[in-house]
């Protein structure tokens, strides 16, 4: 065991709080030092005998989210002190009245928001997203604690590697699942890219490499073309007289690797790999004219892409984003996105709501943060019983792109970019949206379900007799119309339940029968009906259940049953020991555990996989990149099990794996394709679909692989027949 150079630490513990000092000097008013250091002493005495994972002083880690939040995200003292009492109340014996006795409310009400919470959780909740959701509620009284939150959550995801595999998974997925999108939302671009980029550096390691490593590669080729783009537009500016600062900077690995998904092409095709960024000091008068003077020169020097300009400074984001991106044609034919800002501008950028909020005082800038930060309250004061549904409506709404439509008076409204005729009701107004029928889109009648388009004018047509259905749900997007439409729904489903719960009671009186739990669990056990309020909608509709046997005798008969009165939670996945020789699961090598493998990813040996525990349903196995995955680590990350493969090849075992290929149609390449896998490696196709149009071709294949090196060979020969030819696996719920 290594030894502990005590002084040392005491040494380093002194450096980084001097670090944390120094970098909130410019937020700091008179006192607040003394209130800093109040704050620092009082954790490092509560954290005195804690330790990481990594071995190091726990008091490291509430330094260095005091520190990012002064230096990255621009949060003041309040937040500091926060930051650094933010463990203390629920890792130590400190009760939250003494912080609000040292420190005041203030202090105490944020810490109180940031402590997790505690206490015990069935089977069908999930801790993870009511932590979550108490975290969100904590917006109606301080946003500060979600952006000390998020600074936490990034300070941890730096230091991730001393964490087990299943640790890593968990908080990897749920950073790509919920806080980097709301980093977005509040507008802290440089957290959000550094949150996605890490959490793929965990979720697809190997990805995450490989695409770093080719950057690192090229580094020095991109620097050079950066140089030569920026030089004529230098000069041009230099002219104007402006004061300005131009960056060039490459994407992040997430965003490259999007790309790289969403266009089905190799990094090597990824052309747009940096941005060009023009930051000028300009007056809040001259802004918008300053930057379209930079628009102007930029685009007489190099050809613009009419279809990429936009203007966030017209119209800013709902986070307070505002900045004009075009798109332009540079030297030896790449494109090259400019993006155009103020100085203020870009602080709001990268510091987000503290910046927004620091200018608003001098009411430059629009109110959009304010705007988007009602929509929250809007719907965390209605949140669903179920915490899974809430987030999934709170993360669909408000973490998606937006699109500007026009009331018919001519009022800007902001909607997600999916939303729907019936999601802009909804936005007008709560009862508009459950009473309508339709709309006019431009002056044309559209049906509920039409989608919405930049710059659309709608009319909403209402109707007095209209109540929403089911289907609904289908198509609306945002959560103001979703949260409305469940609770009519429940609300009507509640009165049909308790219509046909008086029918039924009737019905057990003539029976001599009480109505009770017991004997409704039978029934509903009986003919397989998921819950009571079901079976009495039934009774209501005159839809009751038929059976050879009375209810009285189903009842009398069902008595002796072991299973009665247990619900569905209570079941636990049966592990039996069967010898797998594919897959290690959990910590220990010996254990031999019953498992299958999910549809919707379907793993073959060679990919990054990991367990999860269902419910009555034994170990699942999921590629760690899977959607579904992602979010059942996001929601229920106690129920992750560490899943490895114990080598491959299989001898007489083979996996399905789902291919795309697309490329130029031309006579006899589907036969020389089909020729490659089937004759020259041999390969079983499950299933072959192609179709062609105007001179292309799509074709979905499934295949029998034996590991993902036997598919990287079969992906490389195909590629090789034709300059033109794009070949991606897809997951086999698409083929």
């Amino acid at each position: 065991m290594q030894e502990i150079d005590l002084e040392l630490e005491r040494k380093e513990i002194l450096n980084r709080y001097r670090g944390l000092l120094r970098v909130s000097k410019s937020t700091r008013e008179q006192g607040d030092g003394r209130i800093i250091r109040k704050a620092f002493e009082l954790a490092l005495n509560a954290h005195k005998d804690m330790r990481r994972k990594s071995g190091e002083p726990y008091i490291y880690h509430p330094i260095a989210v005091a520190r990012i939040a002064a230096e990255e995200v621009g949060l003041g003292t309040t937040s500091i002190v926060c930051a650094l009492l933010h463990d203390v109340v629920e890792d130590t014996d400190i009760e939250l009245s003494y912080i609000q006795q040292e420190f005041g409310d203030s202090v105490a009400n944020i810490i109180d928001g940031l402590t997790k919470m505690s206490g015990y959780f069935g089977q069908s909740n999930s801790p993870q997203a009511e932590n979550f959701r108490k975290m969100l509620l904590t917006l109606n009284d301080d946003v500060r604690v979600i952006l000390i939150k998020l600074c936490d959550r990034l300070h941890n995801m730096r230091t991730l590697d001393h964490m087990s595999m299943k640790g890593q998974l968990k908080i990897a997925s749920e950073t790509k699942y919920l806080y980097a999108p709301l980093a977005h939302r509040l507008g802290l671009y440089s957290i959000k890219t550094e949150l996605e980029d890490l959490a793929l550096k965990y979720t697809e390691p190997e990805v995450y490499r490989d695409i770093k490593g080719k950057l690192r590669a090229t580094k020095e080729q991109r620097n050079r073309f950066i140089r030569k783009f920026i030089k004529p537009i230098k000069l041009e500016l230099d002219d104007l007289g402006l004061e300005y600062e131009i960056k060039g900077r490459s994407k992040s690995i997430f965003s490259i690797l999007q790309k790289m998904q969403k266009q089905k092409i190799p990094y090597e095709q990824v052309y747009d790999l940096f941005a060009v960024r023009v930051i000028v000091k300009s007056a809040p008068e001259n802004e918008k004219l300053d930057c379209w003077n930079i628009y102007s020169v930029v685009t007489s020097i190099y050809r613009p892409n009419p279809d990429r300009l936009r203007d966030w400074i017209s119209t800013p984001r709902s986070n307070g984003y505002e900045s004009l991106h075009t798109t332009v044609m540079g030297p030896k034919g790449r494109w090259v996105e400019v993006q155009i800002r103020t100085e203020r501008m870009d602080e709001i950028a990268e510091k987000g709501y503290a910046a927004h909020w620091r200018y608003k005082e001098g009411n430059v800038g629009d109110s959009g943060l304010d705007d988007w930060l009602a929509r929250v309250r809007e719907i965390i004061e209605n949140p669903q019983d179920n915490a899974i549904d809430f987030l999934d409506d709170f993360k669909l709404n408000l973490f998606s792109e937006e699109i500007f439509v026009f009331t018919p008076k001519g009022d800007i409204r902001k909607l997600p970019s999916e939303a729907t005729a019936l999601d802009f009701a909804f936005e007008i107004h709560t009862e508009i949206g459950t009473k309508c029928i339709g709309a006019k889109v431009n002056g044309k009648l559209v049906p509920l379900s039409h989608k919405l388009s930049r710059g659309d004018q709608i009319e909403i047509i209402t109707s007095a007799k209209q109540k929403p259905t089911k289907d609904w749900l289908e198509f609306v997007v945002t959560g103001k119309a979703r949260t409305r439409i469940k609770q009519v729904l429940k609300e009507a489903k509640r009165k049909k339940a308790a219509e046909g719960k008086e029918i039924l009671q009737r019905k057990f009186r003539n029976w001599k029968l009480p109505l009770n739990n017991e004997n409704m669990r039978i029934l509903c056990l009986y003919f397989n009906i998921s819950s009571e309020q079901d079976f009495f909608i039934l009774v209501a509709d005159d839809k009751m259940p038929k059976s050879n046997e009375s209810y009285k005798e189903i009842i009398t008969n069902f008595k002796d049953r072991k299973d009665v009165g247990r619900k569905q939670s209570d079941y636990k996945p049966e592990l039996s020991n069967k010898k797998t020789g594919d897959l290690i699961i959990g910590e220990d090598d010996s254990l031999d555990l019953d498992y299958t493998f999910a549809n919707c990813c379907s793993p073959i040996p060679g990919d990054e996989v990991v367990g999860f525990i269902t419910v009555g349903d034994g170990i699942r196995i999921h590629r760690t990149n899977c959607k579904n995955a992602e979010r059942l680590m996001s929601n229920y990350g106690y129920r992750i099990i560490k899943a490895r493969w114990a080598g491959y090849p299989m001898i007489d075992h083979s996996f399905s794996a789902g291919l795309e290929i697309t490329g130029v149609d031309s006579v006899g390449l589907v036969s020389k394709v089909t020729d490659i896998i089937s004759k020259e490696l041999e390969v079983n196709m499950k299933s072959v679909s192609f179709s062609a149009k105007d001179g292309t071709f799509v074709g979905n294949l499934v295949l029998e692989v034996d590991s993902t090196e036997h598919l990287d060979s079969l992906l490389s020969k195909i590629r090789a027949i034709d300059d033109h030819i794009r070949v991606e696996r897809t997951d086999l719920e698409r083929v």
